[in-house]
Order: C-alpha cells, then structure tokens, then sequence
C-alpha cells in the first residue's frame, strides 16, 4: 500500500519561495542585466534584462521593467512592464501597465489597470531557476549598477 520513495523531487533541494522584498532597485537607478535567484525584488527605478525569480517582483509606481519573459512566484505590477509575465500569481495595480501575454494561476486587476496582452490561467505554474540559480539577490554586483544622470561612454 506504502511505498518508499527512491527518487527525492528537484524541488526538496531548492530554498522556499520568498513573500516579501528583500533588495530595491531604487528610483533613478538604470540598471541592464539579469535578475537571477531567490528573494523579493521591488524595482522603482529603470530595469532591461532578464528576471527569474523564486520569490516575489513588485514593480513600483515609478518602475520601468523591459523583459522578454519576466518569471517569478508573484509579480505585482504598479509601474510598467514591457514583457510576458509567467508566474503563479500575477496582479496588476491601478496605476499598472503590462505590454505582454500572461501565464499563471491568479491573476488579479485593479480598476484603471493596463494589459495589452493574452492571459492564459493554468493549474499550476513551475518557476525554475536557471543552472546558477543558487545566486541570492541580497548580493548583486554594484559593477552592473549606473544612475540614470550618469553618462554611458560607448554612446560617444
């Protein structure tokens, strides 16, 4: 009736998805890369690149995110996002915009919110973290930091 397990699921050695922001990307801030790891992200200032996420990314008022596919556990979007959004719960504030399609398994709008895309609701969604997904978002590298007052030599 009882059987004994030989194989141990890939998610028992991966850490539990965080609910609450752990690092600020703050408001003129522009910052280019990836977004890689576990933690909560809240983004006030200008982001391009890549996020996977085993937490939570909350997109301020003031944020701007661009991304070809932002993944996360919860993404909450007050600012603007141009990108499809794959997540297990996706909620977009009045205040929110979202240019992309949208998987998940919650979705939930304010009145006044913006998405110009298709939602696709699914039973359950897996987030996985890319290969060095051991990386904590507490420790982001500065060198991949810049003010948006700040002048970028190559556009010389």
């Amino acid at each position: 009736m009882f059987k004994k397990r030989d194989e141990i699921p890939e998610t028992a050695n991966l850490p539990a998805p965080t609910t609450r922001v752990t690092s600020v990307l703050g408001s003129g801030i522009a910052w280019k890369g990836a977004i890689n790891g576990s933690g909560g992200v809240r983004v006030e200032g200008a982001f391009d690149g890549d996020i996977n996420l085993r937490g939570m990314l909350v997109v301020g008022q003031t944020g701007r995110v661009s991304c070809d596919n932002v993944r996360a556990n919860v993404v909450i979007v007050a600012g603007a996002l141009r990108g499809d959004i794959t997540a297990e719960k996706v909620e977009i504030r009045s205040t929110g915009r979202v240019w992309g399609d949208v998987v998940t398994a919650a979705f939930a709008t304010e009145e006044g919110a913006f998405l110009r895309g298709q939602i696709r609701m699914e039973e359950s969604i897996e987030i996985e973290l890319p290969a060095d997904g051991d990386t904590n978002v507490d420790a982001l590298e500065e060198s991949e930091i810049e003010t948006e007052t700040q002048e970028d030599p190559e556009e010389d």
